[in-house]
């Protein structure tokens, strides 16, 4: 069993903005959260790539919370904290539980990273009891990869996004100049953990990795680098997943091009690139993508538990 000390979030370093805040005592750091485990939904969901979702679902755990704060934010009301309940690391477990009962595909841990100490917690909890089912860590991509470390041996799919190359976009959209760098040594040791990908018989993956890249509006080039530069250091030992489900909130409404939807035009342009450049193993999306048909609501289905009389 891997050590396990909840109370390092006395002075949280898990993230790589390293705040320090004293989360245990109830302090909020830059994730939003304070030292409580909080879950906004956990319930099978369909509107992950085909090897992940599958005809019977993920069984996605969405935390509140997020370490980066994209100002495009899509889950707002989950990265900022807003929505959430508090439960127990006990309850986590079981959760995972309930989720292999109603026959999902997968535990998808969707932004987990600020809470990654109760999760390998109700991880081993939950493998103890009879969890069987694939692990998938769905991150944001900005993670510290020391942080990462300690899921080797519970996480059996890493689903990170990488979204920026570009040091002054990720710093003027996330607040977050070290993106790049950051995100590339995170992905290097999801890699490293898990770096052949597996199928079962039905076509689920069971072990891999999967790089996300959601293209913005207006940065066609920014979205062929990120995707040259993943083929050019990973090959086919990873799949690329290429979205143009960007859809603008009202925080970014009045700019010029996070202002609008991604144009059929611009995201031909990335398929095409990627293509060209020998990109086999890989996800796009067809025809109009609806916001609500990837974000469900977050109003805590699945997250406390229902006595039955």
């Amino acid at each position: 069993m891997k050590e396990n000390k909840i109370n390092d979030m006395e002075s949280c370093r898990l993230c790589p903005r390293r705040c320090g805040v004293n989360r245990a005592a109830g302090k909020k750091g830059r994730c939003h959260t304070d030292g409580r485990l909080l879950v906004a939904r956990a319930a099978l969901h369909q509107w992950e790539e085909p090897c992940i979702s599958g005809e019977e679902g993920s069984g996605a755990v969405f935390f509140s919370g997020c370490a980066l704060g994209c100002v495009y934010c899509q889950n707002y009301a989950i990265s900022r904290a807003l929505a959430g309940q508090e439960i127990s690391v006990e309850r986590l477990a079981e959760i995972f539980l309930e989720l292999q009962e109603q026959k999902a595909n997968n535990i998808n841990l969707v932004t987990a990273g600020h809470y990654v100490r109760q999760v390998i917690a109700a991880l081993e909890i939950a493998k103890e009891q009879g969890l069987l089912i694939p692990v998938v860590y769905n991150s944001s991509g900005y993670e510290c990869a020391g942080t990462l470390k300690l899921l080797e041996g519970l996480v059996d799919i890493y689903l990170p996004d990488f979204k920026y190359m570009d040091a002054g976009l990720a710093a003027r959209l996330s607040g977050a100049a070290d993106y790049p760098e950051v995100a590339g040594d995170a992905l290097r040791e999801m890699v490293r953990q898990q770096p052949v990908p597996e199928f079962d018989s039905r076509g689920i993956m069971t072990k891999g990795v999967i790089v996300r890249h959601l293209v913005l509006p207006g940065h066609v080039q920014e979205a062929k680098r990120i995707i040259g530069a993943l083929h050019q250091e990973y090959g086919n030992r990873i799949y690329i997943s290429i979205m143009n489900q960007y859809t603008p909130v009202d925080a970014v409404k009045e700019d010029k091009l996070l202002g609008r939807k991604v144009t059929k035009r611009e995201y031909e342009k990335v398929l095409d690139y990627a293509l060209e450049i020998g990109v086999e193993q890989g996800f796009f999306q067809e025809g109009k993508t609806a916001m609500e048909s990837f974000i469900p609501p977050f109003d805590g289905t699945g997250v406390i538990r229902r006595e039955s009389y």
